[in-house]
């Protein structure tokens, strides 16, 4: 299958997902990305990407054990694979090529 350069908010996902380590599921995700971004992404946005990653075969997901509550629903979790670990990295180094040498993205304290 030919590489597709990852978008913006597919990058944020796997790397979200590789910080939180094994699988996780879509509220942590959520709040990961809260946390280390500052940004708030609805699940409305997050879970037709994560399927989309998932239809590429960069990640896998299992439903999990209902949870112990009354009613309570099952988790979906998500786990990033290796044709993911080498995606994101190659987005990575993309990235940083085009970044590589610009005075401006140095970091003077200025920000």
């Amino acid at each position: 299958m030919p590489r597709q350069n990852l978008g913006e908010l597919e990058q944020v996902l796997l790397l979200a997902l590789l910080r939180l380590g094994g699988e996780a599921y879509g509220a942590a995700i959520r709040q990961e990305i809260r946390e280390r971004t500052k940004r708030s992404i609805t699940p409305g946005a997050i879970y037709p990407t994560l399927d989309r990653l998932e239809e590429r075969g960069l990640l896998r997901s299992r439903i999990g054990d209902p949870l112990p509550e009354r009613g309570g629903r099952a988790r979906r979790y998500f786990k990033v694979t290796a044709a993911g670990v080498r995606e994101i990295k190659a987005a990575w180094r993309q990235t940083a090529a085009l970044a590589s040498g610009l005075a401006i993205l140095e970091d003077r304290g200025d920000a």
